[in-house]
């Protein structure tokens, strides 16, 4: 992966996380944080959550911070999960309101199995003890950080792998919505969204570049308006087939860090994994012009 050396005054990131979900930082802290390292600009995109965005909202104007709310959602596409950013939406529409208690009725439902699941794997863990610990939610992320106490030096995702993924597959707890009704109301939100890493095992790793290509061009004709152009993990041929495919469907390009604190201590907030990302300002503004159109035509 390439070394970028770009003046962080330039660089924005539209991909980072709070204790809201899975991150290590509070909202106010990320503010801090961007503002300490003199980022340009920031979205905070807590996974299927928005309790962050009045605070980050209000730190980031005492600080002089340019902020984007957003929020990652997970979608059901093809049997297969993926991630979508979500920007701007107006969190106070009826069309956003009716979304979100589908989505977070999805998310808490069959917790409790989950955490018995867990325990009869051997970890000892009560649905009490996770109850106490939420930040937001009981839901998969409040279970998380629970799991990720007993073991401090682990990397987050085989943990993942071993006890919320194999609970939810096991359990058949689908709690994913679908792509149309997501973009739908989203855009009936005033916002817009863009797929997330692609590349990655929640997104359309394992298909053929072909058929990446062929799943975007369907969620695109559902009205996807973007696609990560800039994510730390990509490879040199996933940078190239990702700004291919954003140019041939006319797709709005983000990116960022995917920012997790020390839940995913080798990625940097605004600079990726060793300096390897750089995500320029003029990819905000596009995000914001982007959001303006949508909204004009309400």
């Amino acid at each position: 992966m390439p070394n970028i050396s770009v003046s962080a005054e330039g660089l924005v990131d539209l991909h980072v996380h709070s204790t809201v979900s899975d991150g290590t930082c509070t909202p106010r802290e990320l503010v801090e944080l961007v503002k300490q390292r003199k980022i340009a600009g920031f979205a905070l995109t807590d996974h299927d959550l928005i309790n962050g965005l009045d605070e980050a909202e209000t730190a980031a104007r005492e600080l002089g911070v340019r902020f984007l709310p957003g929020m990652e959602l997970t979608l059901n596409f093809r049997s297969r999960r993926i991630h979508v950013v979500a920007y701007g939406f107006d969190r106070e529409s009826y069309a956003f309101k009716n979304l979100y208690r589908i989505i977070r009725a999805n998310k808490e439902r069959g917790m409790e199995e989950v955490v018995n699941f867990i325990r009869d794997r051997g970890l000892d863990l009560t649905v009490d003890e996770v109850k106490a610990s939420m930040t937001s939610a009981f839901d998969v992320y409040a279970i998380m950080r629970c799991i990720t106490r007993r073991f401090p030096d682990s990397r987050v995702m085989p943990l993942w792998d071993k006890y919320i993924y194999s609970a939810l597959d096991y359990l058949g707890l689908n709690m994913d919505i679908a792509p149309k009704m997501a973009i739908s109301a989203i855009h009936k939100a005033g916002g817009v969204l863009s797929l997330a890493h692609f590349h990655k095992r929640i997104g359309l790793q394992g298909l053929s570049r072909q058929e990446q290509e062929e799943s975007i061009a369907a969620l695109v004709d559902m009205g996807l308006d973007g696609m990560e152009k800039y994510y730390p993990s990509y490879t040199d041929d996933d940078r190239a087939f990702a700004a291919a495919t954003i140019e041939k469907f006319d797709l709005m390009p983000t990116g960022g860090s995917d920012y997790h604190g020390a839940n995913r201590a080798d990625t940097e907030i605004g600079t990726g994994e060793n300096n390897n990302l750089a995500v320029p300002v003029d990819i905000l503004d596009g995000i914001e012009t982007r959001i303006a159109q949508v909204r004009s035509n309400l």
